[in-house]
C-alpha cells in the first residue's frame, strides 16, 4: 500500500482541491496531494472520545513527522467545512499597504470590490526596526508595557469593522461580507483571521511601518482570544499564538464541555454559543446536540498551530469558560507537539484570583519566556510549561483512547 496518505483519496473538484489545499494557511504552496471530499453529516458517527489528531481520514495514522503537515491540512479543512467556514484565497497581489501617523491602512481589491481598514500600531522605545510585533484582535490584554520593554510593537486590528459580533442578528455583516457577500460561509472569526491574513500582506509590502512581517504573533481575551487561536491556526506567518480565556470555541472542548454541563457545572457549550453570537458558521448549529459526531475537536484546532509556538492563557477562576475542560484539552493538544519532537512549543498556563482579561503577574515570566524566544529569537527560557492552579487531573481513561506514535 502506497504510504502517501493522499494518494488514496478520491479527489474533490479541481476549484474546491485547490481552495481547500491553500485555505488551510496563507501563503503555503499547493502540494502533490488532494484533500479528500469532506463527509456529510449525515454520515458522520458518535465519538465520546477525543478524536485522534495523527489519524487521517482514510484509516491510516501518521508514521513520519513529514505527515503532520498532510493531516494538518485535512484538520484545517474539516475545521472549516463544520465549525468556521471557509476562508477565501484572496491572492497578496490584491492587496496594498500604506502608512501614516502610525497606522497602516490595508486596502484589498477582490470579488470585484474593494474595502479598506486601518490598523494602529504602538512602537517600543528600545529594540531595533523592523520590529517584531504582536497583533490584538480588537486590542491586547496582555502586560502591553512589558512588551514595548521587549522591544515588541502591538498592532490594533479592529475586527468588528472586518466582521461585526453584536449577536445572533450581526451575521454577514461587515467589510468582509460587504466584499464577499452576506451569505458566505465564513463565521466572525474566520473573517477576522482573513483580515489579519491581509495585513500581514500589507506589512511585507509596507517596509515604511518598520514592522518585521517574519517576526509575528497574535494575540486576544474571550471572544477575542477565540479569534486569536483562529487567525494562529490558519496562517502559517503567524510565529506564536497566545489567546487569552477564550474559553469554548478556544481552549475549551465542546465533548468535555457538554460534560461538565450534565455534571453540574456551568460552563459554555456549544448548544449555547451557536444561538449567542456568530463566532461560527451558521451550519455549527447541527452540532448542538451532537458534539460527539465531530470529527475533531478543539484539541485539534489548537494542534493546527504546530509546529509554530502556541501558549493558551486561562483562569481557574470563571466557571464559564470551562476550565477542566480547557486542561484536559490542553493536554490533548500538547501530544502533537511533542510527537514532532518540539513539546516546548506548546504552552498551558491556567491561573484564578483575577478578573476576566487581566493577566496577572505570575503569568508574566511565562509570557515573557515564550516572546523572547519564540517572536523575538533571542531567548532561551524555560517555555515547558503546562500549569494549572485548580488542582485538575488529566482524565485520559475518559477522553483519549489513542497514543502519541513515535514519528522517524
Amino acid at each position: 500500500m502506497n504510504r502517501k496518505p493522499f494518494s488514496l483519496f478520491a479527489s474533490v473538484s479541481a476549484a474546491l482541491a485547490m481552495s481547500l489545499a491553500i485555505s488551510c494557511s496563507d501563503h503555503i504552496p499547493a502540494r502533490d496531494y488532494s484533500i479528500p471530499p469532506m463527509p456529510a453529516y449525515a454520515s458522520l458517527t458518535s465519538n465520546p472520545k477525543l478524536p485522534d489528531p495523527f489519524l487521517f481520514m482514510n484509516g491510516m495514522r501518521m508514521t513520519s513527522k513529514d505527515e503532520w503537515k498532510y493531516r494538518r491540512a485535512e484538520l484545517a479543512a474539516l475545521a472549516q467545512e463544520f465549525e468556521y467556514g471557509y476562508k477565501p484565497n484572496t491572492p497578496s497581489s490584491a492587496v496594498t499597504g500604506s502608512f501614516a501617523d502610525n497606522r497602516v491602512t490595508v486596502s484589498v481589491t477582490d470579488n470585484g470590490k474593494t474595502i479598506s481598514f486601518v490598523c494602529s500600531i504602538t512602537y517600543p522605545t528600545t529594540g531595533s526596526k523592523p520590529y517584531p510585533a504582536i497583533v490584538g484582535i480588537g486590542g491586547s490584554n496582555l502586560n502591553n508595557t512589558a512588551l514595548l520593554n521587549m522591544g515588541v510593537a502591538i498592532i490594533t486590528f479592529p475586527n468588528n469593522q472586518v466582521a461585526q459580533q453584536t449577536n445572533g442578528s450581526s451575521r454577514g455583516k461587515g467589510l468582509f461580507f460587504d466584499m464577499y457577500g452576506s451569505d458566505h460561509s465564513a463565521s466572525a472569526t474566520m473573517a477576522w483571521a482573513w483580515g489579519v491574513s491581509r495585513l500581514i500582506d500589507a506589512l511585507e509590502k509596507t517596509p515604511a511601518a518598520n514592522i518585521d512581517p517574519a517576526r509575528l504573533g497574535v494575540t486576544g481575551c474571550s471572544r477575542n482570544g477565540k479569534g486569536a487561536l483562529t487567525v494562529g491556526a490558519f496562517d502559517e506567518r503567524i510565529k506564536l499564538t497566545i489567546p487569552q480565556e477564550p474559553g469554548a470555541g478556544g481552549a475549551a472542548s465542546w465533548r468535555i464541555s457538554d460534560a461538565q454541563l450534565a455534571g453540574g457545572k456551568t460552563v459554555q457549550t456549544l448548544s449555547q454559543i451557536v444561538n449567542e453570537n456568530v463566532w461560527f458558521r451558521q451550519s455549527f448549529s447541527q452540532f448542538s446536540k451532537t458534539s460527539d459526531k465531530l470529527p475533531f475537536d478543539q484539541h485539534s484546532v489548537l494542534a493546527l498551530c504546530a509546529p509554530r509556538a502556541l501558549l493558551v492563557i486561562e483562569n481557574t477562576s470563571i466557571d464559564w469558560l470551562s476550565p477542566v475542560s480547557s486542561w484536559n484539552t490542553a493536554h490533548a493538544a500538547h501530544k502533537v507537539w511533542q510527537a514532532l519532537g518540539i513539546p516546548d512549543r506548546m504552552g498551558f498556563s491556567q491561573i484564578g484570583g483575577h478578573n476576566h482579561c487581566a493577566l496577572p503577574d505570575s503569568q508574566l515570566p511565562e509570557l515573557r519566556a515564550y516572546v523572547e524566544k519564540f517572536l523575538i529569537g533571542t531567548g532561551t527560557g524555560n517555555t515547558s510549561i503546562m500549569r494549572t492552579d485548580g488542582g485538575f487531573t488529566v482524565d485520559e481513561s475518559t477522553w483519549i483512547d489513542w497514543t502519541v506514535p513515535s514519528l522517524n
